[in-house]
């Protein structure tokens, strides 16, 4: 699978991203594994098969083990009342939460952009620092799941672009922890700056904050439907909790393959233009450069490696590099991140352009689990095919078995496909 259009047709929540990619495939086992990683207590994952408003979707919940009852609160219900008790949480709690846990591939960096975006929206609405914002119900647990678990979900599925269909905000009011708020409440108006809006099927708060967060954080294109060149292969649909007076209260999103050569702004690259950062180190050590690599990844760097060199003065020294994207966000963290985290008094910068193969992942099932294969394309031809490292390393190490025979698996299932 490589292209995912949510279909927002009656709004969304965090619950009802989770519901619609469950649905479409996604193993609960798989998800609960990764979620595992966080730490967090007192609480067991449901998806239930259920017929809302006549169509057939999947539920999720995030419920107390003890109660069977729903964690904290139920976002999609639309209300934040004051009557469950648990722990405000700052952004520097959560961020240190999901960069503490080992979570594979892109799912951490996201999940703290979806988090950092809320806190800034959150910020602006109430008028304080950012860190100084309290996530009041967005920091209980089953708002940390919706969030985290939307972001693995689409490195598991191995989705790699999102399109997204313009957002129905909803009307009316919403009564949340400061009182009755207008729809959108501040922090999803804040969200939806420069996303374009859909009409309003139902009454109420269609779209919640967390929904939002989520959606315009993953989102690379917003488009009415799905563009030419797609061919749909797997329908999930995630049920809310409330009915909808118009329309059935549902997410739905369509799993996509390419069919061929395509135009347009879906069009696959073939070359495109990189910053190239360096700075030569004499005076860090191996242990502080492996940091800052980590850094730099999370950051969003294309790529990051150290070259050994002998400096003035016959130092031995380390040249760091840094591809990144340019004007991305992850170009002013990278620059941000060497002269903070390295010795550098000044980097060397230059543009260049490169020609690269199409990628896109497939995912296979194996023995051990899905593992993400990341094909590389000439045109028609598939030159390259990989197994992802991150989802062979956790798949050995939560089953006992090699690297090797994982990866042998994940490319013996994908050659068993193309035949």
């Amino acid at each position: 699978m490589a292209v995912a259009y949510f279909d927002c047709f009656a709004g969304a929540s965090g619950d009802m991203i989770l519901g619609a990619l469950l649905d479409a495939g996604l193993p609960l086992d798989q998800l609960s594994a990764e979620l595992a990683k966080l730490g967090l207590p007192g609480y067991t994952l449901s998806a239930d098969r259920i017929v809302k408003q006549g169509f057939a979707a999947t539920k999720f919940g995030v419920k107390s083990p003890e109660t069977g009852r729903p964690v904290d609160h139920v976002e999609d219900e639309h209300e934040h009342p004051h009557k469950h008790a648990h722990p405000h949480r700052h952004l520097a709690d959560i961020r240190g939460l999901i960069e503490s846990a080992p979570i594979a591939g892109r799912a951490k960096g996201r999940a703290i952009e979806v988090f950092t975006r809320l806190a800034e929206a959150e910020a602006a609405a109430h008028g304080v620092d950012i860190e100084a914002v309290h996530f009041h119900e967005v920091g209980a647990v089953d708002a940390i799941v919706d969030i985290v678990g939307a972001c693995i979900a689409v490195e598991l599925l191995g989705i790699d672009r999102v399109l997204v269909s313009p957002l129905p905000p909803g009307s009316g009011t919403v009564k949340c922890a400061h009182g009755l708020m207008p729809v959108p409440t501040p922090a999803t108006a804040a969200l939806l700056k420069g996303v374009p809006l859909a009409a309003n099927a139902n009454p109420g708060e269609l779209l919640t904050p967390t929904g939002a967060a989520i959606l315009t954080t993953l989102a690379d294109e917003y488009v009415e439907s799905i563009p030419a060149g797609l061919k749909i292969v797997t329908v999930g649909v995630g049920a809310g909790t409330r009915d909808g007076a118009n329309v059935p209260n549902l997410l739905r999103v369509m799993l996509c393959e390419r069919t061929g050569p395509e135009t347009g702004r879906l069009a696959e690259k073939t070359g495109d233009t990189v910053v190239l950062m360096e700075t030569n180190l004499d005076d860090l050590d191996g242990v502080a450069i492996g940091h800052c690599f980590g850094l730099l990844l999370d950051a969003g760097a294309l790529d990051v490696w150290a070259t050994p060199i002998t400096m003035k003065k016959n130092r031995p020294a380390y040249m760091l590099s840094v591809l990144v994207e340019p004007g991305s966000p992850a170009e002013a963290a990278c620059r941000t991140i060497l002269f903070s985290q390295t010795s550098t008094f000044g980097l060397r910068e230059q543009t260049l352009s490169r020609t690269i193969l199409a990628r896109a992942h497939e995912v296979v099932q194996t023995p051990y689990g899905p593992i993400r294969i990341k094909v590389g394309r000439l045109g028609d031809t598939i030159l390259q095919s990989q197994p992802e490292y991150e989802d062979c390393r956790e798949a050995a190490t939560r089953t006992g078995e090699s690297l090797t025979e994982v990866r042998r698996a994940a490319l013996a299932a994908y050659r068993e496909r193309q035949s």
